[in-house]
């Protein structure tokens, strides 16, 4: 097929050669641009990653104005560190920031955590030899500098997007992930199996995984690190202290701090002759015996103390031996430490506490980073900070807003917070009521159940956990509130899909598994009316749990007045239109495009009924007779997984009798599958979930199969 030129923006000129035949030219006035396809697709770094990726960038995220990367250029895979000079790995790293600070122009979230990473990345990828020797990571906001130096640097500006590459770590994306980040805190786990593995197999690799201060508010950490010590594998372990805290009043105290004993002890505790001596003395004091060794194991561990910081006995204690503080933007003390590490064929658990700070980014490189943003009109903080000043209203300000006018009224009432980090929206209940509010981190178990204690206390517990991190709570959520009918509500956030974070933060089955508890009331609000008048009706509920979930993103209404809410009636849904024949039921943010589908099958002339269910436990069991009996075709729409609120009605409806006779029941719910990154527009796509999916699935029930695909076209 013949080149085909097409016309870009600012002048770009793109020549496709037929669909891509591994080759695509590219030439501007300002720079050649040449992607080198089949170059990319034999890379080793590479495995399988066009094929997963499906497509290159678009043409306006290829492009940004270029910052000279000399060194960067030629390194292609990791294997290419081991020839740099110290001082290049130095400037190298200097480069990996300046190219995470210009390519992502379209960050969903800050990337300061990738940029404190850098040279700790930059020296485990000159020690280590990935993808034989394996390097987890906890959180995948740490990992851009990682994926830079894996041979996805070209496919960066995709980041989170479509068919672009992973916010985190991902096994089907690169041969050097070899676990994927989901929430947090399983770095360890999975890394001591591999450790495990390896020696049952007789394999050499070293295994390192790479925690932080977020992860380590998690349980799982802990029974890791426990179990660690117990096995006795090796495996490095490396806590990149950012110095983040929970508590505002813990970052103004002191902090760990590095000098040049505390280098020098690092290195003293790293290297080979120190470990072999310590293991020669455990060894005597074994022979001796009269409990000489268990004296000298606690005179070791005073000693160790000592020299350590507050706290590094803790991990003595699990079983692990401790190195550190080290500088992480020290390249010539990670280096050391980490090779001699590296060097011992039998350590044990090793734990590395290495201390690095978020901004790092001189005046100079800032001065640097102009590219696409100030195009885009941000200014240097909004590049960094990304806190935009045309903020539009979410959910969860309308959630805060609900919640303090409830508090002001109700002195009981508390705010428990748990996930990866706190959504800023939450900060007014805190600077309104800071002695009502608690944020226990990445401890959503802990969350659960102190909300519990709370309500058992006489306080009325709002706890405020995500739908995908209130799975790793379930145990207590049954056994320690439903079972025992404590009155915790519980406000899921983040419920259906998530856009950029694709299936790890995807809320597709909390209303499968919290409406399976026999006490447990679920709700779901439509828009930001019913989701002020929930938060007043689990104020007012003393007897029982009860949940209702919300989606992540901009409220229906821009121009939304603040106001008190209403309690609803138990089990109550609504119409909110009256048409004949079709019905649809819609359950929480799908409502919305039930009402949308509507809109569309009114301009081929049907009528259609539209109902809010509000509820998923109880049923309106009024409404649900009243919809079967009115009306040939039901069907009910939600943001879930199967096993919802769909299977509910179907379970009554059944029951009940009403799929006897004439009526049609389809239910409308999340594929049976993981979907990726992308918008929230093309996942709903994806999903079938969007109002002409809606519409089109109504055209096939009534026969009219031919407009439903031309609907979808």
């Amino acid at each position: 097929m013949g080149t085909a030129p097409t016309q870009c923006p600012s002048g770009i000129t793109a020549n496709f050669h037929a669909k891509f035949d591994n080759r695509t030219e590219f030439s501007c006035s300002s720079f050649p641009f040449t992607l080198n396809l089949s170059k990319l697709n034999s890379h080793p770094t590479s495995k399988g990653l066009v094929n997963k990726i499906g497509s290159l960038p678009d043409i306006d995220d290829l492009f940004w104005e270029k910052v000279p990367t000399p060194i960067l250029d030629v390194v292609e895979n990791p294997t290419h560190l081991k020839s740099l000079s110290i001082r290049e790995l130095k400037l190298l790293a200097d480069e990996i920031r300046l190219e995470l600070s210009s390519t992502m122009s379209k960050p969903q979230r800050s990337f300061k955590a990738s940029l404190a990473a850098v040279e700790l990345t930059v020296a485990l990828h000159y020690v280590f030899h990935a993808p034989v020797d394996k390097i987890l990571w906890d959180a995948g906001e740490q990992t851009y500098a990682h994926k830079i130096l894996t041979g996805r640097r070209i496919l960066m500006p995709t980041l989170r997007q479509k068919n672009g590459l992973s916010g985190y770590t991902s096994r089907t994306e690169s041969e050097y992930d070899p676990f994927g980040a989901g929430h947090g805190c399983n770095s360890i786990s999975a890394g001591l199996g591999m450790a495990v593995a390896r020696d049952i197999k007789g394999k050499r690799e070293r295994v390192v995984t790479v925690i932080n201060n977020t992860t380590t508010m998690a349980g799982q950490v802990y029974e890791a690190m426990s179990n660690a010590g117990y096995l006795d594998s090796n495996l490095v372990v490396i806590l990149n202290d950012s110095r983040h805290s929970l508590h505002p009043k813990i970052e103004e105290g002191p902090k760990t701090s590095i000098n040049a004993l505390s280098s020098t002890l690092s290195r003293l505790q790293s290297s080979k002759s120190f470990r072999k001596f310590r293991e020669a003395a455990k060894d005597v004091t074994k022979r001796i015996g009269m409990g000489m060794h268990e004296l000298a194991a606690k005179v070791d561990e005073y000693a160790r103390g000592m020299m350590g910081p507050l706290g590094s006995t803790l991990f003595e204690e699990l079983g692990l031996y401790y190195i550190g503080p080290v500088d992480g933007h020290k390249l010539e003390d990670l280096i050391c430490v980490l090779q001699e590490v590296a060097s011992l064929d039998s350590m044990g658990p090793v734990l590395i506490h290495v201390i690095t700070e978020e901004n790092q980014c001189s005046e100079d490189k800032q001065k640097k980073v102009t590219v696409e943003k100030q195009q885009e009109g941000l200014s240097l903080n909004d590049i960094y900070s990304f806190s935009n000043d045309d903020h539009c209203r979410t959910y969860s300000d309308c959630l805060v807003e609900a919640l303090v006018m409830e508090a002001e009224k109700e002195k009981d009432i508390v705010v428990v917070h748990a996930g990866i980090e706190m959504d800023p929206s939450l900060k007014l209940f805190r600077e309104r009521f800071s002695d009502r509010f608690f944020d226990v981190g990445m401890a959503e178990q802990h969350a659960v159940t102190f909300s519990a204690g709370l309500s058992c206390g006489g306080l009325k517990p709002f706890c405020i956990i995500p739908s995908a991190f209130l799975q790793r709570a379930y145990d207590q959520v049954v056994h320690d509130v439903d079972r025992q009918r404590i009155p915790v509500r519980f406000v899921i956030t983040s419920a259906g899909l998530v856009g950029s974070d694709g299936p790890l933060q995807c809320g597709a089955f909390d209303i499968t598994f919290m409406s399976c508890l026999p006490n447990m009331i679920v709700m779901a609000a439509s828009d930001e009316d019913e989701l002020i008048d929930m938060v007043a009706t689990a104020t007012r509920i003393d007897d029982r749990p009860v949940c209702f979930r919300y989606p992540r993103g901009a409220l229906v209404r821009t121009d939304y007045p603040i106001h008190g809410g209403s309690a609803l009636e138990i089990g109550t849904g609504k119409v909110l239109v009256e048409g004949k024949d079709v019905a649809l039921l819609g359950y929480g943010a799908m409502v919305q495009n039930c009402l949308k589908a509507q809109a569309l099958l009114s301009k081929l002339g049907i009528n259609v009924t539209v109902a809010d269910a509000r509820f998923c436990k109880p049923l309106d069991i009024k409404l649900l007779r009243w919809l079967c009996s009115n009306h040939e075709i039901l069907i009910t729409v939600e943001e879930g997984s199967v096993g919802g609120f769909g299977s509910h009605v179907a379970q009554f409806i059944a029951l009940d009798g009403q799929l006897d006779g004439r009526l049609k029941w389809r239910p409308i719910v999340l594929p049976d599958n993981y979907i990726e990154h992308a918008s929230p527009k093309e996942q709903l796509a994806l999903a079938g979930l969007t109002g002409h999916h809606i519409a089109a699935t109504t055209l096939s029930l009534l026969g009219r199969t031919r407009e439903a695909l031309l609907l979808m076209c």
